[in-house]
């Protein structure tokens, strides 16, 4: 068994090694070019498995993957960092001037993708005789609706395009993972109340303070606005807080070290905070905190509490922070198929879950800016490229992953993975010609 030490090593030596053969010879984007290898050889260990079994590779690659509880690294340790790098660098007056949009997508939008996709998923499985519920069917639409701010921002450094645009894409993808965890949280608790098996409530961790607040009843409107209120507007109101705190602090100094240690202290401090806070059984929203305290010191401190040599040391910082981490993530992405219990009897499904994803998609975007079109402007093209731009990634892996073990479990995880490889690798790479195809090129 490998120590934690020798996992991270081993992790960050591959991820270089990797980073290296993509720059020197593939000419990927960077992410895209680590989960495409990462996949490659996880292909190559699976055949080495079938084909010269006692070489004895794979298991061992296997074992160490398996010490990784991928929905506990990302969701636990990564994202706060990974989300705080990326709203760094989010214009808050540009995102207050498009808030209508972004608010709209990001809650309507993730509700409505949710709904269409569970629905045609469960259809789906009806047709080629899989057996479903349909709050399960759900569960799976819910999961896969958010965005994934990671593979999102990760992809935008590759795409030049109007700044008004990019700030949709990019606040969306910031706060609809925070509503959509919220959304899952409580579809999933509906599910699991459902279901007789007192062991699939205990081994589900985020339904637990429903179930309990409910006492394991009917989930009602009032428990669905005090979840929203506790989870999202808690983790706002903390994130703003602490944002408020640091930029205060670091204005009374100018000692670049220092400020960087204090918003690495503003990150995990904030997030570990979050997971603590219980109100009324819920937790607050950890990602969303980050994600606001992120804004508050990429703007206000930016401005207002640092020098422009500390800004130059802090904001380059944060940049090594998230190429580092996003080249890990996406590495384990790809390996950790090696370890999913993925089912080929289901692969039709999750194949023709792509589309349907990408359907609801669509519908996610023009629904709310046909609304709010009639009385704002968005840049042509818009919405084909937040469509197609909407990337799904880790976080969604990490959610199926959090599912109770029961039979419609390798379902869901099939067909999630099968959407967020797709999504980041054939979405991810085009989206650049389609921005240059639909959009203006006199408004970049």
């Amino acid at each position: 068994m490998l120590s934690l030490f020798e996992i991270a090593a081993s992790l960050l030596v591959l991820s270089a090694i990797l980073s290296w053969i993509n720059r020197a010879y593939l000419k990927l984007p960077h992410t895209i070019g680590l989960l495409v290898m990462a996949l490659f050889a996880s292909f190559i260990l699976m055949a080495l498995e079938i084909f010269v079994p006692s070489v004895g590779l794979t298991d061992t690659i296997q074992a160490g993957l398996g010490q990784i509880d991928f929905n506990e690294t990302l969701m636990k340790g990564m994202l706060g960092f990974l989300l705080f790098a990326g709203a760094l660098h989010v214009d808050l007056g540009k995102l207050r001037d498009a808030k209508w949009a972004i608010g709209s997508m990001a809650t309507f939008g993730v509700v409505l993708s949710t709904f269409i996709v569970g629905t045609g998923f469960w259809g789906l499985a009806q047709l080629l005789n899989i057996d479903i519920p349909f709050i399960w069917a759900l569960v799976f639409g819910s999961l896969i609706s958010p965005t994934d701010p990671v593979a999102v921002l990760s992809i935008l450094k590759t795409v030049k395009m109007p700044k008004s645009l990019e700030t949709k894409i990019a606040g969306e993808s910031l706060f609809n993972d925070g509503v959509g965890v919220v959304v899952f949280t409580l579809i999933l608790a509906i599910a699991v109340g459902s279901d007789s098996s007192q062991a699939m409530m205990e081994q589900f961790k985020l339904a637990g303070p429903i179930m309990a607040a409910t006492g394991g009843g009917a989930i009602g409107v009032l428990d669905v606005i005090e979840l929203f209120v506790v989870d999202a507007i808690g983790g706002a109101i903390l994130g703003g807080l602490a944002g408020w705190i640091t930029v205060k602090a670091m204005k009374r100094i100018d000692e670049h070290a220092i400020e960087i240690l204090i918003s690495l202290a503003l990150v995990a401090g904030t997030y570990a905070l979050a997971q603590r806070i219980e109100i009324l059984g819920h937790h607050l929203s950890g990602p969303i905190a980050v994600v606001i305290a992120g804004l508050m010191i990429g703007n206000k401190g930016a401005t207002d509490a640092m020098s422009d040599h500390t800004r130059q040391y802090l904001f380059g910082f944060w940049e090594m922070i998230d190429e580092i981490l996003n080249s890990v993530l996406f590495l384990l992405i790809g390996l950790e198929i090696l370890v999913l219990g993925l089912v080929p009897e289901y692969a039709l499904i999750g194949a023709i879950a792509i589309p349907l994803v990408l359907l609801a998609r669509l519908c996610a975007v023009f629904v709310p800016m046909k609304v709010i079109g009639t009385f704002k402007n968005f840049t042509k093209g818009a919405v084909p490229v937040l469509t197609w731009g909407g990337v799904r990634g880790g976080i969604s892996v990490a959610l199926a992953l959090s599912l109770p073990d029961n039979e419609y479990k390798p379902l869901i995880l099939t067909a999630t993975y099968g959407v967020v490889v797709f999504s980041i690798i054939v979405q991810g790479m085009t989206v650049k010609k389609l921005v240059e195809k639909v959009v203006d090129p006199d408004l970049m």
